[in-house]
Parts: C-alpha cells; sequence; structure tokens
C-alpha cells in the first residue's frame, strides 16, 4: 500500500481559503449559475483543492501555495494527450488537464485522505465527493477510480502524461510508485513529479536515496512555515521544473513547498 503518514492529535480549525490559491482557481474558472455554485460548495464539508465555482464564488480548500505547479502545466503538455492523475483529490488537475485538451484522462485516490480529514479535523469526509461534485458540474468526462498509486498497472492501459502531486515524498514505497508509473506511460510519455525537499544545486541528483531510518531536514521555501524532519528510507529534492530525459521517457520534477 502507498500508505500515507497520518498524525494524530488535537482537532485544528478548517483554515481559510489563502488568497493565493484563488489566483489558482481562477485558472480553471467553472463560470456556474450562482445557485449551482453555491449548492455545490455547501455540498462538501472540507475541501483541499480551491475551484472558482462562479465569480466571486470559491470552494474553501485548504491547500497551500500550489501556485507553482502551473508552470509545467501548459496547454501543449496536454493537448491531444491521455493523462492520469495520481492522488487526484477533489481533481483539480485533472478537470484542468481535461479542460487544457487533453484526449482522456483517468484520475486516481485511494481515499485515505478520508482518514487523514478525520484525524486533522474531526470531519467525516466520504471519499471523492469533491470530485464528483465538480465532476457534475463541469459535466467531466474524467474518469475516477479508487485504487492505491502503486496498483495503477491494472488499468491495463498507457498514458502520454502521468501527473503526480504531493504524493511521492509521502508513500513508504517511493522506488515501488517510480516503478508502477514507468510501467503505465506510453512510448515517449512522460511523469510529471512533484518532490519535496531541499534546493539543491542545478547539477544535483533530482532524488537522494537515503539509508532506512535516516532523518533530513526539509525546508519549505515559500510559506514561511519552520523547519520539518522528514524520516524514514527516503527524502526527495529537486531543481523546479528540471528535467531528466531517455529514449522513451521523461520526468519533469517540481518541487513542493505546500504543508498540505
Amino acid at each position: 500500500m502507498a500508505d500515507l503518514a497520518i498524525e494524530v492529535g488535537a482537532f485544528e480549525p478548517i483554515p481559510e481559503t489563502s488568497a493565493g490559491e484563488r489566483v489558482v482557481a481562477d485558472v480553471l474558472a467553472i463560470g456556474a449559475p450562482v445557485v449551482d455554485a453555491e449548492r455545490v460548495r455547501g455540498s462538501v464539508p472540507v475541501w483541499f483543492h480551491t475551484f472558482a465555482l462562479a465569480p466571486g464564488i470559491y470552494t474553501p480548500g485548504i491547500a497551500r501555495d500550489h501556485g507553482y505547479r502551473l508552470a509545467v502545466l501548459g496547454a501543449d503538455r496536454f493537448a491531444g494527450r491521455s493523462v492520469l492523475d495520481i492522488g487526484a483529490f477533489d481533481g483539480f488537475y485533472s478537470f484542468l488537464a481535461e479542460v487544457r485538451g487533453a484526449r482522456r484522462v483517468v484520475s486516481v485516490d485511494n481515499e485515505q485522505y478520508v482518514d487523514w480529514v478525520r484525524a486533522r479535523f474531526g470531519v467525516t469526509l466520504q471519499g471523492g465527493v469533491g470530485f464528483r461534485a465538480i465532476a457534475g458540474l463541469l459535466a467531466s468526462r474524467v474518469e475516477y477510480q479508487r485504487m492505491d498509486a502503486l496498483d495503477v498497472r491494472e488499468l491495463g492501459e498507457r498514458f502520454d502524461v502521468v501527473v503526480c502531486f504531493g504524493i511521492l515524498h509521502r508513500v513508504t514505497n517511493p522506488i515501488g510508485l517510480l516503478r508502477a508509473l514507468a510501467d503505465v506511460l506510453a512510448p515517449g510519455g512522460e511523469i510529471v513529479l512533484e518532490t519535496y525537499g531541499s534546493h539543491p544545486a542545478a547539477d544535483a541528483p533530482a532524488i537522494e536515496v537515503h539509508e532506512p531510518g535516516g532523518c533530513t531536514r526539509a525546508m519549505t521555501s515559500s510559506t514561511g512555515a519552520s523547519p520539518r524532519r522528514v524520516c524514514g528510507d527516503w527524502h526527495g529534492s529537486s531543481a523546479s521544473t528540471r528535467s531528466r530525459s531517455s529514449t522513451s521517457r521523461r520526468s519533469t520534477a517540481t518541487q513542493g513547498s505546500s504543508p498540505c
């Protein structure tokens, strides 16, 4: 299983949506009628992604500082291509790929965030509820699968683009995840991969593999948050939008800085 680390403690208040996330949401402005926008916004007890449902009406997403991802998600990356979105949660990047011309989009999530939301906020959330709400509003054709990321071979198809944001640094078997993603790439396909960590030199490796039990210190890059300890058998880092190429597959790495 691609298990996520879940910290258990006192419940936190659900944070307000940041101005920065509303800017990101505006890239995928849905433009729904106000009555539909308000209905959808109120239908989900906790939103992870911020969506611009109608002018001035946004879902109260709790994700933070994801704007840096947009630089590697231009229309030229998706147009006419098949896309697999790993760990989709509410599906913002899946729907963005569809709107930007992807011919097919499949979203997968094992929905372990249900436990994370309950542990962090004390809220019971049905898996996939935010995704389904937005899909209905958009009349989207994106296909959603409740599935562990390590099981994507079971989809039985290959994709031109695999998007993997906010997942690699959270799983217990990151090397296994990378192998699984590589196995579902079409010839000439690419993985748009977010790692999480420090700011290495331009010629440093995109991923550092540490001995089991090792710890490294990861600094958030733009939130001003305190340093966090990252413990386990792996710690990833990359320079923003740094690429690694091969004859048939390409991985574009973008560094994450979000605490969520």
